[in-house]
């Protein structure tokens, strides 16, 4: 046998093969000129309706605060006159007007913290409780929230009246206790926590429904993760549902403060339509000096300041909303 016939032949490497053709890419169409539009146009009957109910309202407040506007105005005896800033100058050099504004703010701060905190817990423990029962407790929210302003607010005047009300009847029957006769509006500050127990009592409904349809997003995962390294209760809670529920949680709170710095039939409904200086906040003020003292361009002026002073809480709302756009 030859050397030739024992020598392996040497492997060929195989030709190399052609790259496919590149496939000619479609040409992006470019957008129509009347895209940017479409948006508006849809948005168009919103917009006009909100120009029409909102607009010359706010036009003819800002018109007013800005003028002498009484009873002669009013009926034609004598024409308006351009007074610049005077009206906000007296409003704001009124020691009643700031007065009236800490109060609004404590009496709105009070109810947006009991309300939220009582929303919560309620949310919370409908995640805990049977189908029939958390059924039971929502026909009773939505209840209470169908209610209309003007029924409630007669129904809690009726709890807390002095001579008849039931709740003093209750309180009368612990050890020690009696309040039997006692006027829960002898006192500013007692009556306006009745009326701050009213706003929450409506407003609740709202947030605990609110809520817990936040709760369902919540992923069971995670919480059960939680438990398992440890955290309890309060700590599954602070760290892994409220930072879930914190753009719902902002959002609440941030109308239930608009909400509740317009608060006005409660007031004027349980006071008699004549709420005294103890009971008054920047809405019932601003009615007070419009429509009782008649002085419609110091009222425009004290209701226009309540309008900037909701608007920085919007601002402060939009903000936070923005900033958690960022983190996530």
């Amino acid at each position: 046998m030859s050397a030739a016939d024992t020598t392996t032949p040497a492997k060929v490497p195989p030709p190399r093969q052609a790259p496919p053709p590149a496939v000619p890419k479609a040409p992006r169409r470019r957008g129509t000129s009347g895209g940017g539009a479409v948006p508006w146009a849809l948005l168009a009957p919103c917009l006009l309706i909100l120009a029409l109910v909102m607009g010359y309202p706010l036009v003819r407040l800002v018109t007013l605060s800005f003028q002498k506007f009484g009873q002669s105005q009013l009926w034609g005896f004598q024409p308006a006159e351009s007074v610049g800033f005077d009206n906000f100058g007296k409003v704001l050099g009124d020691s009643e007007f700031w007065a009236v504004v800490v109060r609004t703010i404590v009496f709105a701060v009070g109810s947006v913290v009991f309300t939220m905190v009582i929303g919560m817990l309620i949310a919370l423990l409908l995640q805990r409780v049977s189908g029939w029962v958390k059924t039971l407790i929502n026909i009773a929210l939505v209840a209470s929230w169908g209610m209309p302003i003007i029924v409630a607010t007669t129904v809690f005047k009726w709890l807390f009246d002095s001579d008849y009300g039931v709740f003093n009847a209750l309180l009368s029957k612990l050890p020690g206790v009696d309040m039997i006769g006692h006027n829960w509006f002898a006192s500013g500050p007692q009556g306006l926590a009745v009326i701050m127990l009213l706003v929450v009592w409506g407003a609740v409904p709202f947030v605990v429904i609110t809520l817990s349809a936040g709760l369902t997003q919540v992923p069971s995962e995670l919480e059960e993760a939680a438990r398992l390294d440890g955290a309890g209760a309060w700590g599954v809670f602070r760290y892994v549902t409220l930072p879930i529920l914190k753009p719902i949680v902002v959002m609440l709170t941030t109308l239930s403060v608009i909400w509740d710095m317009g608060v006005f039939p409660q007031v004027f409904v349980m006071r008699g339509g004549h709420p005294e200086a103890e009971f008054q906040l920047l809405t019932t003020y601003s009615y007070d000096r419009a429509f009782v003292v008649n002085d419609y361009a110091q009222g425009s002026a004290i209701a226009l300041l309540t309008v900037l002073l909701l608007l920085g809480v919007v601002a402060v709302y939009m903000r936070q909303m923005l900033q958690i756009g960022e983190v996530e």
